[in-house]
């Protein structure tokens, strides 16, 4: 019998420490935000474009590139996204302001306050590809050529 408070212990800190472990956030809108961050910081360039909305004024390629190019990525954990809230909502957009922290080229600030618009498409929250492109460039120079 005394293995059994034992037992219900060990269950109960293994669930609270695999929820405590994943990046999900409670806001839709800011989860995929999130999710868009870490396919960047994943380098997974093809998957982010494929997330992201407005993407008529790039192809592919070109995006793969110029963030393959990109001197900065996207901090890490809970560097990551912060600061997160809703300006205003309509029913396909929503603007919303964070504080996402980057890493990678000195001298560039380590976060970057501002406001994003998302957009509802495809039955989800999306962020737009200039909002990507425009963090991106924000290094002032790229990666070197090896």
């Amino acid at each position: 019998m005394s293995r059994l408070p034992f037992l219900i212990v060990l269950v109960l800190v293994f669930a609270f420490t695999a929820a405590a472990g994943a990046d999900q956030r409670t806001d839709p809108r800011e989860q995929a935000m999130s999710d868009s961050l870490d396919l960047w910081r994943e380098g997974r360039f093809e998957q982010l474009y494929d997330s992201l909305s407005h993407r008529s004024g790039m192809t592919r390629e070109r995006f793969v590139h110029t963030m393959k190019d990109a001197g900065i990525k996207p901090a890490c954990c809970f560097n990551k996204l912060n600061n997160f809230r809703l300006i205003s909502e309509k029913r396909t957009t929503a603007k919303v302001f964070a504080r996402l922290g980057m890493e990678g080229s000195p001298g560039v600030d380590d976060s970057q306050s501002r406001e994003f618009t998302l957009d509802h498409e495809e039955g989800r929250w999306k962020m737009r590809l200039t909002d990507i492109k425009a963090l991106a460039a924000q290094s002032g120079h790229r990666k070197k050529k090896r």
